[in-house]
Protein backbone atom coordinates (compact mmCIF):
# COMPACT_ATOMS: atom_id res chain seq x y z
CA UNK A 1 0.00 0.00 0.00
CA UNK A 2 1.33 3.58 -0.72
CA UNK A 3 0.87 6.91 -0.03
CA UNK A 4 -2.50 8.48 0.93
CA UNK A 5 -2.95 12.08 0.16
CA UNK A 6 -6.28 13.68 1.52
CA UNK A 7 -6.65 17.21 -0.25
CA UNK A 8 -9.63 19.92 0.25
CA UNK A 9 -10.35 19.67 -3.48
CA UNK A 10 -9.39 18.95 -6.83
CA UNK A 11 -10.90 19.05 -10.15
CA UNK A 12 -11.24 15.24 -10.68
CA UNK A 13 -8.72 12.72 -8.80
CA UNK A 14 -8.75 10.45 -11.64
CA UNK A 15 -6.77 13.10 -13.85
CA UNK A 16 -4.58 14.80 -11.32
CA UNK A 17 -3.33 11.42 -10.39
CA UNK A 18 -2.90 9.80 -13.99
CA UNK A 19 -0.86 13.30 -14.42
CA UNK A 20 1.35 12.71 -11.42
CA UNK A 21 4.35 10.91 -13.12
CA UNK A 22 5.66 10.70 -9.74
CA UNK A 23 3.01 8.26 -8.46
CA UNK A 24 3.16 4.73 -8.13
CA UNK A 25 0.85 1.93 -7.84
CA UNK A 26 -0.82 2.00 -4.49
CA UNK A 27 -0.60 5.87 -3.91
CA UNK A 28 -4.02 7.12 -3.49
CA UNK A 29 -5.77 10.64 -3.90
CA UNK A 30 -8.66 11.69 -1.54
CA UNK A 31 -10.40 14.75 -2.23
CA UNK A 32 -12.38 15.97 0.53
CA UNK A 33 -14.73 17.76 -2.85
CA UNK A 34 -14.15 17.77 -6.19
CA UNK A 35 -15.41 20.61 -9.31
CA UNK A 36 -15.00 18.34 -12.07
CA UNK A 37 -15.75 14.82 -10.87
CA UNK A 38 -17.36 12.91 -13.71
CA UNK A 39 -18.44 9.49 -14.05
CA UNK A 40 -18.38 6.72 -17.16
CA UNK A 41 -19.60 7.93 -20.78
CA UNK A 42 -18.63 11.57 -19.52
CA UNK A 43 -21.41 11.81 -17.33
CA UNK A 44 -20.71 14.52 -14.41
CA UNK A 45 -20.11 13.46 -10.84
CA UNK A 46 -21.50 15.33 -7.99
CA UNK A 47 -19.58 15.98 -5.01
CA UNK A 48 -21.39 16.71 -1.91
CA UNK A 49 -19.62 17.40 1.61
CA UNK A 50 -18.55 13.74 3.53
CA UNK A 51 -18.96 11.48 0.27
CA UNK A 52 -15.85 9.66 -0.88
CA UNK A 53 -13.90 10.79 -4.10
CA UNK A 54 -10.44 9.14 -4.73
CA UNK A 55 -8.35 7.62 -7.13
CA UNK A 56 -5.19 4.81 -7.18
CA UNK A 57 -2.84 3.94 -9.42
CA UNK A 58 -2.24 0.33 -10.94
CA UNK A 59 1.03 -0.26 -12.79
CA UNK A 60 0.47 -2.66 -15.78
CA UNK A 61 3.14 -5.45 -15.87
CA UNK A 62 3.93 -7.69 -19.23
CA UNK A 63 2.25 -10.94 -16.92
CA UNK A 64 -0.76 -9.18 -15.71
CA UNK A 65 -4.56 -11.10 -16.59
CA UNK A 66 -6.28 -9.00 -18.85
CA UNK A 67 -6.54 -5.39 -18.09
CA UNK A 68 -10.33 -5.61 -18.06
CA UNK A 69 -10.90 -7.95 -15.01
CA UNK A 70 -9.51 -4.75 -13.29
CA UNK A 71 -13.14 -3.87 -12.97
CA UNK A 72 -14.05 -6.66 -10.81
CA UNK A 73 -11.16 -6.44 -8.96
CA UNK A 74 -12.19 -3.01 -8.06
CA UNK A 75 -15.45 -3.72 -7.27
CA UNK A 76 -14.45 -6.79 -5.06
CA UNK A 77 -12.58 -3.96 -3.13
CA UNK A 78 -14.98 -1.71 -2.65
CA UNK A 79 -17.81 -4.25 -1.65
CA UNK A 80 -15.03 -5.40 0.89
CA UNK A 81 -14.35 -2.10 2.17
CA UNK A 82 -17.98 -0.94 2.90
CA UNK A 83 -18.37 -4.68 4.29
CA UNK A 84 -16.16 -3.49 6.82
CA UNK A 85 -17.69 -0.08 7.92
CA UNK A 86 -21.56 -0.87 7.15
CA UNK A 87 -21.76 -4.89 7.97
CA UNK A 88 -25.34 -6.29 7.01
CA UNK A 89 -25.80 -3.66 4.87
CA UNK A 90 -27.42 -4.90 1.65
CA UNK A 91 -25.03 -3.76 -1.14
CA UNK A 92 -24.86 -6.00 -4.57
CA UNK A 93 -22.17 -5.46 -6.98
CA UNK A 94 -23.35 -4.25 -10.47
CA UNK A 95 -21.79 -5.00 -13.94
CA UNK A 96 -19.08 -3.22 -14.58
CA UNK A 97 -18.70 -0.45 -12.18
CA UNK A 98 -21.35 -0.04 -9.39
CA UNK A 99 -22.32 -0.75 -5.89
CA UNK A 100 -25.93 -0.75 -5.21
CA UNK A 101 -27.56 -0.54 -1.69
CA UNK A 102 -30.52 -2.59 -2.31
CA UNK A 103 -31.60 -1.54 -5.66
CA UNK A 104 -30.43 2.23 -5.62
CA UNK A 105 -26.73 2.93 -6.29
CA UNK A 106 -24.55 3.62 -3.80
CA UNK A 107 -21.05 4.21 -5.32
CA UNK A 108 -19.35 3.83 -8.90
CA UNK A 109 -15.95 3.28 -10.69
CA UNK A 110 -13.96 4.75 -13.20
CA UNK A 111 -11.22 3.31 -14.79
CA UNK A 112 -9.24 5.17 -17.14
CA UNK A 113 -5.59 4.51 -18.81
CA UNK A 114 -2.22 5.80 -20.43
CA UNK A 115 0.10 3.37 -21.46
CA UNK A 116 0.44 1.23 -18.76
CA UNK A 117 -0.98 2.92 -15.79
CA UNK A 118 -4.72 2.70 -15.03
CA UNK A 119 -6.19 5.26 -13.00
CA UNK A 120 -9.13 3.90 -10.51
CA UNK A 121 -11.60 6.49 -9.16
CA UNK A 122 -13.95 5.87 -6.61
CA UNK A 123 -17.23 7.85 -5.87
CA UNK A 124 -18.79 6.67 -2.80
CA UNK A 125 -22.35 8.34 -1.23
CA UNK A 126 -20.77 8.02 2.52
CA UNK A 127 -23.35 11.56 3.40
CA UNK A 128 -25.50 12.44 1.10
CA UNK A 129 -27.37 10.08 -2.13
CA UNK A 130 -27.05 13.04 -5.18
CA UNK A 131 -30.12 12.79 -7.65
CA UNK A 132 -29.46 10.81 -10.58
CA UNK A 133 -31.84 11.10 -13.11
CA UNK A 134 -33.88 7.53 -13.96
CA UNK A 135 -32.04 6.00 -11.12
CA UNK A 136 -32.68 4.97 -6.99
CA UNK A 137 -29.39 6.07 -5.35
CA UNK A 138 -28.54 5.36 -1.76
CA UNK A 139 -26.11 6.92 1.09
CA UNK A 140 -24.62 5.51 4.41
CA UNK A 141 -25.65 8.42 6.45
CA UNK A 142 -22.71 9.28 7.46
CA UNK A 143 -21.44 6.10 9.12
CA UNK A 144 -17.62 6.88 8.10
CA UNK A 145 -15.36 10.41 6.92
CA UNK A 146 -13.80 9.85 3.79
CA UNK A 147 -10.81 10.17 5.67
CA UNK A 148 -11.58 7.25 7.94
CA UNK A 149 -12.77 4.99 5.06
CA UNK A 150 -9.48 5.91 2.71
CA UNK A 151 -7.28 3.26 4.23
CA UNK A 152 -9.75 0.71 4.70
CA UNK A 153 -10.15 0.79 0.91
CA UNK A 154 -6.67 1.09 0.16
CA UNK A 155 -6.18 -1.59 1.96
CA UNK A 156 -8.56 -4.06 0.32
CA UNK A 157 -7.83 -2.57 -2.83
CA UNK A 158 -3.84 -3.87 -2.63
CA UNK A 159 -5.36 -7.45 -1.48
CA UNK A 160 -7.25 -7.77 -4.44
CA UNK A 161 -4.63 -6.81 -7.05
CA UNK A 162 -3.04 -9.25 -5.56
CA UNK A 163 -5.67 -11.63 -5.80
CA UNK A 164 -6.34 -10.68 -9.41
CA UNK A 165 -2.57 -11.06 -10.17
CA UNK A 166 -1.97 -14.37 -8.60
CA UNK A 167 -5.62 -16.26 -9.35
CA UNK A 168 -6.97 -17.71 -12.53
CA UNK A 169 -9.53 -15.54 -14.08
CA UNK A 170 -12.17 -17.98 -14.01
CA UNK A 171 -11.81 -18.18 -10.27
CA UNK A 172 -11.84 -14.12 -9.79
CA UNK A 173 -14.92 -13.83 -12.02
CA UNK A 174 -16.94 -16.52 -9.94
CA UNK A 175 -15.61 -14.52 -6.69
CA UNK A 176 -17.12 -10.99 -8.16
CA UNK A 177 -20.34 -13.42 -8.86
CA UNK A 178 -21.16 -14.32 -5.29
CA UNK A 179 -21.32 -10.98 -4.87
CA UNK A 180 -23.60 -9.96 -7.51
CA UNK A 181 -26.60 -9.41 -9.26
CA UNK A 182 -27.66 -13.48 -9.94
CA UNK A 183 -27.19 -15.04 -13.24
CA UNK A 184 -30.54 -14.60 -14.59
CA UNK A 185 -31.28 -10.93 -13.67
CA UNK A 186 -32.99 -9.21 -16.84
CA UNK A 187 -31.16 -6.22 -17.52
CA UNK A 188 -30.77 -3.72 -20.23
CA UNK A 189 -27.27 -2.88 -21.14
CA UNK A 190 -26.99 0.89 -23.50
CA UNK A 191 -24.11 2.14 -25.03
CA UNK A 192 -23.14 5.53 -25.81
CA UNK A 193 -24.46 5.95 -28.98
CA UNK A 194 -27.64 5.38 -27.46
CA UNK A 195 -28.19 1.79 -29.05
CA UNK A 196 -30.03 -0.65 -26.05
CA UNK A 197 -29.68 -4.65 -25.74
CA UNK A 198 -32.03 -6.47 -23.40
CA UNK A 199 -32.13 -9.74 -22.23
CA UNK A 200 -30.89 -11.70 -19.15
CA UNK A 201 -27.55 -11.70 -17.15
CA UNK A 202 -25.33 -15.60 -18.28
CA UNK A 203 -22.86 -14.49 -16.24
CA UNK A 204 -18.85 -13.27 -17.20
CA UNK A 205 -16.25 -13.96 -19.62
CA UNK A 206 -13.22 -15.07 -18.00
CA UNK A 207 -11.85 -11.20 -19.42
CA UNK A 208 -14.62 -9.86 -17.76
CA UNK A 209 -16.95 -9.02 -20.23
CA UNK A 210 -20.92 -9.83 -19.32
CA UNK A 211 -22.45 -12.40 -21.12
CA UNK A 212 -26.32 -11.40 -22.02
CA UNK A 213 -28.78 -13.99 -23.00
CA UNK A 214 -30.70 -12.34 -25.41
CA UNK A 215 -34.98 -13.14 -25.93
CA UNK A 216 -33.93 -15.67 -28.84
CA UNK A 217 -31.21 -17.80 -26.69
CA UNK A 218 -28.33 -16.06 -28.43
CA UNK A 219 -25.27 -15.10 -26.12
CA UNK A 220 -24.05 -11.29 -26.77
CA UNK A 221 -20.50 -10.95 -25.33
CA UNK A 222 -20.59 -7.05 -24.21
CA UNK A 223 -17.68 -5.51 -23.14
CA UNK A 224 -18.77 -1.55 -22.38
CA UNK A 225 -22.19 -0.22 -21.71
CA UNK A 226 -24.36 1.26 -19.02
CA UNK A 227 -26.42 -1.34 -17.27
CA UNK A 228 -30.33 -1.29 -16.00
CA UNK A 229 -31.57 -3.87 -13.96
CA UNK A 230 -34.88 -4.57 -15.29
Amino acid sequence: MGRIRVVDCVGSTNAVLLGDHGAIEGDWLVALAQDEGRGRQGRAWSSFDGNFAGSTIIQLRHDDPPAPGLSLACGLALIEAIDAVAPGAATLLKWPNDLLLGQAKLAGILLERSGDRIVAGFGINLAEAPAIEGRATASLERVITPQALAPILAASMARLIGLWRASDPVWFGRAWLARAHPVGTALSVHDGSGKRLAGHFEGLDPDGSLRLRLDGGAIEIVRAGDVTLD
